[in-house]
């Protein structure tokens, strides 16, 4: 099963894509991990995108897409992943579809995690507070307000794109984590069974 997980940042994508991983032993395909194990790393790839990602915009979709296609070559995606932080524009999404396509396979599932703005700035600071002050770069109230801009801006127009292909769901991403984790458990099973 291939799935995507929606939300802006702070949603709790990546806690709920590691559940899905535990649960149902697919990878989790991160573009957000990728990309700053490619900064601490210092790779040419690392360099160009420290900046960009420190102001809260969006690395290009040419380096996106190119990372999660060689991802999804490697061994432990032939049975399906759980992609986190990506697409995140209708260029990526189509990207997606024809790599999929390539591959003789879909987006089986896509789940938006619904949260609210304010409290997304809310867990953040939580966040920052609980590790004592050695937050990302990209961690701090004004980043975020921009990051969910963008979110809204580039991302937010993706729910219609797969809508339109009757894979969209929602959760409520502001519930606790177990019960966000049952609802996409259940969801997952309503789309199995289609």
């Amino acid at each position: 099963m291939y799935l995507i997980l929606f939300g802006p940042p702070g949603a709790g994508k990546g806690t709920q894509a590691l559940i899905l991983k535990r649960e149902l032993g697919l990878p989790q395909l991160s573009t957000g991990d990728m990309l700053r194990a490619a900064i601490a790393e210092g790779t040419e790839l690392g360099k160009r995108c420290k900046a960009i990602m420190d102001r809260g915009d969006l690395v290009s979709d040419e380096i996106v897409v190119g990372i999660i296609s060689e991802r999804l070559d490697q061994p432990d995606c032939i049975r399906g992943a759980v992609f986190d932080g990506f697409p995140r524009t209708i260029a990526q999404a189509e990207a997606l579809d024809r790599l999929m396509a390539k591959r003789g396979s879909q987006i089986d599932s896509v789940i938006e995690l619904k949260v609210d703005d304010e409290a997304m700035i809310g867990r953040m600071k939580a966040r920052v507070s609980e590790s004592g002050g050695a937050a990302r770069a990209d961690d701090n109230p004004a980043t975020l307000r921009h990051r969910l801009g963008v979110y809204r801006q580039s991302t937010e127009p993706l729910l219609n794109f797969y809508r339109v292909q009757a894979k969209l769901s929602a959760v409520d991403g502001m519930a606790p984590i177990p019960q966000v984790a049952a609802e996409i458990r259940e969801t997952l099973r309503r789309v199995s069974r289609t």
